[in-house]
This record gives C-alpha cells, sequence and structure tokens, in this order.
C-alpha cells in the first residue's frame, strides 16, 4: 500500500509538468510543423510538400537575415559572458553577507519592469535628442545632435543588457559554491591570478558558463522587441520575419516554416556549444 500511494503521488506531481510539456510545447510544435510544410495550391485548398522551406533557400534577403540574426545573437551571447563574468566573480567570491545581497539585488532591479519598458529607456538615452547625445554637445565633444539609434551597435547594447541577468544568476551560483580554500592553495603553491583563473575558477564554473549561454543565445535569437526598437523598422532581424509572415501577409505556412528553421539552429548551435566545452545538457542544468 505505501509503494502505490508513493507511486501515485509521484505520477500526481508528474502530471502537471507532462500536462505543460504536452499542452504549450509538443503540441503548439507539432501543428506549427504540419502547418510549415503545407503549400497553398488553391483557396483553402493545400498540398503536403517542403515548397515553404525551399522559398527560404530561394531567397537571399531571407537566408542571409537568418545567418546575420544568427551571428549577432552569438556575439551578444559572448559579450554578455565577457561583461556578466567579472560582475559574478565579484558577488560571488569577492563580497560577503549584507554586501553580496545588495549587489545581486542591484542586478535583478532593472528586470522588475518590463523589457519593454527597458528597451524605451535605451531609446531615450540613444536618441539624437537624448541624455547621452545632450551630454556630449554640453561638454563640447560634438558639434550637433548626433543619433545613436537603428544601427547594429545600438541592438547589441540592447541584447546584452536585456538578457544580462541570466548570465550573472547561473554564474554567481556556480561560483558560489567553488571552495575558497581551493584558490587559497593555489596562490600558495606559486600559481598567479591568471593561472588560478584558468585552472581552477572557469573549470569550476562550466556549467554556468555554459547554462548561461544557452539562456542567453536563445533569448537574443528570439528576441522581436529590441531589434526592431533599436534597430528601427528596417532592422533585418529573423523574428521581424516570422512577425511580417504571420501578421503582415497572413502567410502562416512560411512563417511557420522560418520558425522551425530558427528552432533548428538554436538546436544546432546549442549542441556544437555543448560538444566543444565538454558539457552535457543535463548536468550542465544539475549543477546550476
Amino acid at each position: 500500500m505505501n509503494a502505490d500511494a508513493s507511486r501515485l503521488g509521484f505520477y500526481l506531481l508528474l502530471a502537471p509538468i507532462l500536462l505543460w510539456l504536452v499542452v504549450l510545447i509538443i503540441l503548439p510544435h507539432i501543428g506549427l510543423f504540419v502547418v510549415s510544410i503545407s503549400e497553398r495550391v488553391g483557396p483553402r485548398e493545400y498540398e503536403t510538400g517542403l515548397g515553404n522551406y525551399a522559398a527560404f533557400f530561394g531567397e537571399p534577403l531571407y537566408w542571409r537575415t537568418f545567418a546575420r540574426t544568427a551571428i549577432m545573437s552569438i556575439l551578444a551571447t559572448a559579450l554578455t559572458l565577457i561583461l556578466g563574468f567579472p560582475i559574478a566573480y565579484y558577488i560571488a567570491k569577492l563580497t560577503r553577507g549584507r554586501t553580496k545581497t545588495t549587489l545581486f539585488l542591484m542586478c535583478m532591479i532593472p528586470f522588475w519592469v518590463s523589457e519593454l519598458v527597458r528597451t524605451f529607456g535605451w531609446m531615450i538615452l540613444l536618441r539624437e535628442t537624448g541624455v547621452i547625445s545632450n551630454l556630449l554637445q554640453y561638454l563640447g565633444l560634438v558639434t550637433g545632435p548626433v543619433e545613436m539609434l537603428y544601427n547594429d551597435a545600438a541592438i547589441m547594447v540592447g541584447l546584452v543588457y536585456t538578457s544580462i541577468l541570466f548570465m550573472v544568476v547561473p554564474l554567481v551560483t556556480t561560483l558560489d559554491s567553488l571552495d575558497d580554500s581551493l584558490i587559497e592553495a593555489g596562490y600558495d603553491l606559486g600559481g598567479t591570478s591568471t593561472s588560478i583563473m584558468r585552472e581552477i575558477v572557469i573549470p569550476h564554473a562550466m556549467p554556468g558558463i555554459v547554462s548561461g549561454c544557452i539562456v542567453v543565445f536563445m533569448l537574443s535569437l528570439g528576441n522581436y522587441l529590441t531589434p526592431i526598437l533599436l534597430g528601427g523598422k528596417d532592422s533585418l532581424w529573423f523574428t521581424g520575419m516570422i512577425y511580417t509572415q504571420f501578421i503582415t501577409r497572413f502567410n502562416w505556412e512560411l512563417g511557420s516554416a522560418f520558425g522551425f528553421l530558427l528552432l533548428a539552429l538554436s538546436s544546432l548551435v546549442v549542441f556544437v556549444g555543448l560538444k566543444l566545452s565538454g558539457q552535457s545538457l543535463s548536468e550542465t542544468m544539475g549543477r546550476r
């Protein structure tokens, strides 16, 4: 009876997760795939085929934007790691008590508001009549208004800013579990700061690095608001093309194909990243 009750309790606890996965993830993706292989041959007449995927590879604008989105998302992930690692290391290893809590809280405060509000904040800072442009004119560094919006640099700033917390949190969690005595022993044995970072800190933090990179890359690749608002209406970002196919052109078949191509790209990059880092997905997520 006890074994049956425990098994029943396990299944009851597992049921909401399975229901969530099936209803909100698996079934929508199956439906999206079915739509993506449907070719419109007439009013409400469809045939199964790969014409939508062929249309993607046959149009240079589509696959060039696809490649551009992937490259910029990888670059944004790398920049986020470069900026986030020192922050996480300082919070986890160089602060204690209330100071650590305060700094961690300060990293989270900007994320108490929506991504839209944060992106508009950057627009106010970077536009030609914004804070930075006026400051540069006040200091005499420029002679007129400077427009810093609607370019790749503005997009990159927005992507890094909107996702850096998702890099810092797993890194702080992983680095916090590193025993300080290991670092002290490294110094006692004649190690330098660089060698200790390379031989002790980074290998220990690798699960946090990989998990943070996965999350940041996914967020950057699938971001819509930040590239469109900071890059302007002519910004070439693949999620904008997906939106156009679904909402503007009502071409759900091609939009679904674009969505599956984006899913395939993200899965491929994550797989390659795990292989290059020598990590497994279960190990990485388990040590966060």
